[in-house]
């Protein structure tokens, strides 16, 4: 099987919606329950295997290695080893940090030098002019830092149960608000061919 790094923004994913959420919410699921159930090195332990189990099932579903959940997975193996190697829960804890922080820097880098690599990762899901994809990449940088910030403030000011529910369930829910709140960016620079493109052009005719 030959696999790549970058999605081709040409390519659709065919990929069961119920089977891409398992994926990639499983292993928070096991941190979560593993953290209630015992305690927050046992959910770590336990959090490691999964993010690798979903890495192997989203390699072997989109036939490509799919770049943020490959990040992720690094930062939780080797984040997590430490906490587990020296029963410190200050690595774990600083994870999500240090993951948003990566997306934060990659996607100004690339803007810096021109190249909007949002692209390559929600290119198989709609087409936007290169102005749109900049400036999309933009906002979704500033929301990583956001999100870094975020996590930096809960973790180290509120009890170790909040941060782990906030981890579970609060960050999601913001990532929808804000993704959501992109629609209206993304339907006006959308292209044809796509599915905002489409939308946008029926809505002309309409009219």
């Amino acid at each position: 099987m030959k696999l790549k790094f970058a999605a081709d923004p040409s390519e659709k994913s065919t990929v069961n919606p119920l089977t891409r959420t398992l994926i990639e919410f499983g292993p928070l699921g096991a941190f979560f329950v593993c953290y209630f159930v015992w305690d927050l090195m046992v959910a770590t332990a336990a959090f490691i295997p999964a993010m690798l189990v979903s890495l192997f099932f989203s390699i072997r579903l989109e036939r490509r290695v799919p770049l943020m959940p490959l990040v992720t997975t690094v930062v939780v193996v080797v984040f997590g080893g430490l906490t587990l190697i020296l029963q410190d829960d200050t690595f774990i804890k600083m994870k999500p940090t240090i993951v948003n922080g990566l997306f934060a820097f990659t996607l100004f880098a690339g803007l810096l030098f021109g190249r909007a690599f949002l692209k390559y990762l929600f290119g198989p899901v709609f087409q936007l002019t290169d102005e749109g994809w900049f400036k999309l990449s933009f906002r979704w940088a500033c929301f990583f830092v956001f999100m870094a910030v975020l996590n930096e403030i809960v973790w180290r000011t509120q009890t170790e149960s909040f941060w782990v529910s906030f981890k579970v369930f609060g960050n999601m829910p913001i990532t929808i608000v804000f993704a959501l709140s992109q629609l209206p960016l993304i339907q006006r620079y959308a292209t044809d061919g796509g599915p905002f493109g489409d939308l946008k052009r029926e809505k002309a005719e309409g009219e």
